[in-house]
């Protein structure tokens, strides 16, 4: 398809938009007819308790189209279409994940779900793909850059391979711990996604890149229309797992790998008091959040679910500024 750039990232921005808005009308219905209704821990806000029963699996509504519209509209040039395979693997084999725990959750109703290490198993072989194809295929080299100095760190294959997993597993499971309010992750994706389209893959010159960012920037605006406040449908690992998957992917696939940690530092917050508060219960029998992931924590303190989300998306921006800041290439003196 011979378009310019631009119009690639309008073209794939407008298919995952609209995309998003004609897939929830179907989708919407047939969650409800499955009863794939989320459970509601006791122990949270007492707001949350009429939201039981909500459908969840929701995040099918975004991730086809944007799927759909990164085949579509990225570059047919060689390694703009390995880069778009492999980014598609993270995103879809995240997202598959994700879809089996919801369904053997809310469908099947087994409360577990997936196994921990089933879920770990499948994360393990999804890095080795990205490993494999950005350093095998793409070539793209075990050097990793430090964020604000531009400082180059060799790490060959087994550490950088390592690291490959951390970023995988990490960001896949940060990513699902954000989301627990309306709208919280869908937003704050945005603003993520957007900055990793504009400020680094256009930078690069990976149009596939940015169209891939576009497009679920897209398919999450789309999905917002259902999943505001009050959410008439649920995300669900489905989706969490898939942009934890996409993000992952983008990071490694443009080099970023520790910019990431700065852009997605929202993330990696949700993530951390998660850590510490489970560490901090088993060695002391005291919690030091009122509940954990964060955001909980702030509604338990008695702040509205709509200032948790206006403060974490501003968090969001701030973050992608000082992001912007760390560039590699870019160094503020």
């Amino acid at each position: 398809m011979s378009l310019s750039p631009s119009w690639r990232l309008i073209a794939a921005l407008l298919f995952s938009i609209f995309g998003s808005f004609a897939l929830g009308a179907v989708i919407l219905p047939m969650l409800r007819r499955l009863k794939a209704g989320q459970t509601i821990r006791e122990e949270m806000h007492a707001s949350h308790q009429a939201k039981a029963g909500t459908p969840t699996m929701g995040g099918l509504i975004f991730v086809i189209p944007a799927a759909v519209a990164t085949l579509l509209f990225s570059p047919r040039d060689s390694d703009s279409v390995t880069r778009m395979i492999i980014a598609l693997i993270l995103t879809l084999g995240h997202g598959l994940l994700g879809f089996l725990d919801d369904y053997i959750k809310v469908v099947l109703k087994r409360s577990l779900g997936l196994r921990a290490r089933e879920k770990l198993l499948g994360q393990v072989l999804l890095a080795g793909v990205l490993g494999y194809g950005a350093v095998e295929v793409l070539g793209l080299g075990t050097d990793v850059t430090i964020p604000f100095v531009n400082l180059p760190i060799h790490l060959g294959r087994p550490l950088y391979y390592l690291l490959i997993l951390i970023i995988v597993w990490g960001t896949a499971n940060a990513v699902n711990f954000t989301d627990g309010l309306d709208g919280l992750l869908a937003s704050c994706s945005v603003v993520v996604f957007a900055f990793y389209a504009i400020f680094v893959s256009l930078v690069k010159g990976q149009v596939d890149m940015a169209v891939l960012s576009v497009a679920i920037v897209g398919g999450c605006f789309g999905f917002l229309r259902y999943n505001s406040h009050p959410a008439r449908v649920f995300m669900g690992d489905v989706g969490s797992f898939a942009l934890g998957g996409a993000l992952a992917a983008l990071a490694v696939l443009t080099k970023t790998e520790f910019l990431l940690v700065i852009v997605g530092g929202l993330f990696v917050a949700e993530a951390l008091s998660v850590i510490i508060q489970v560490l901090s219960f088993k060695l002391t029998g005291r919690r030091i959040f009122k509940m954990a992931p964060l955001h909980h924590h702030f509604e338990l303190l008695g702040w509205p679910e709509g200032k948790v989300l206006r403060t974490f998306v501003l968090s969001c921006v701030v973050l992608a500024v000082i992001g912007w800041f760390a560039l590699p290439g870019l160094v503020v003196r």
